[in-house]
């Protein structure tokens, strides 16, 4: 008899803190695969002692299968928001993972040891867009663009089904500018591979 192929599954750890929208990233990426893309997933949250301003991170994880621990093990994807976040996590990341970080509020530690780091001025990108608060939607987009870990109308869909009312063209414009900064950083890494 045949054994059967373990279900590919990909874990996700977005941290910063309190009012960053951390847990709103997690619910969107979650319910994206879930409930859009055909695939399972599971997502756990946690808080500092304090809900705005402290540490806060959300862990994802997303399988093509059954799902037979819901916890994070070892991310392959860590998304830093926050110094603090950043630091407190940034060993927990397989060797062969990405790092996506907010260049604005995060300085990488001169041990840093990911292979594959991506930055973006996400919080900046929110301001020009008019709300501070939508740049965990642009990191999102940055997020998606690069992982492609859940299919990019699953995500839009999602981003759709948890933004408050008449808050969706602003979160759609911000999903699109992580999306569109992600393929221009890819689309520039591409042309300097051929050379």
């Amino acid at each position: 008899m045949k054994k059967a192929a373990a279900a590919k599954r990909d874990e996700v750890r977005f941290t910063g803190f309190g009012g960053q929208g951390m847990v709103v990233m997690g619910y969107i990426l979650g319910r994206a695969a879930a409930v859009y893309d055909g695939k399972s997933a599971t997502m756990t949250q946690s808080y500092g002692p304090e809900a705005r301003g402290g540490a806060s991170s959300t862990q994802v994880v997303i399988a093509d299968g059954e799902i037979h621990y819901p916890y994070v093990i070892m991310p392959n994807v860590l998304v830093g928001m926050s110094q603090e976040g950043y630091d407190k996590h940034r060993t927990h990341l397989a060797d062969d993972g990405f790092l996506l970080y907010d260049e604005d509020l995060v300085t990488l530690s001169p041990e840093e040891k990911a292979k594959k780091i991506f930055k973006i001025p996400a919080t900046r990108f929110a301001e020009e867009l008019g709300r501070k608060i939508v740049a965990n939607i642009v990191m999102l987009g940055f997020f998606s663009a690069l992982t492609g870990m859940v299919n990019d109308e699953a995500v839009r869909k999602a981003i759709t089904d948890a933004v408050p009312k008449g808050t969706t063209e602003l979160n759609i414009n911000a999903y699109e500018k992580g999306r569109s900064h992600a393929l221009s950083l890819m689309e520039g890494a591409g042309s300097k591979a051929k050379k």
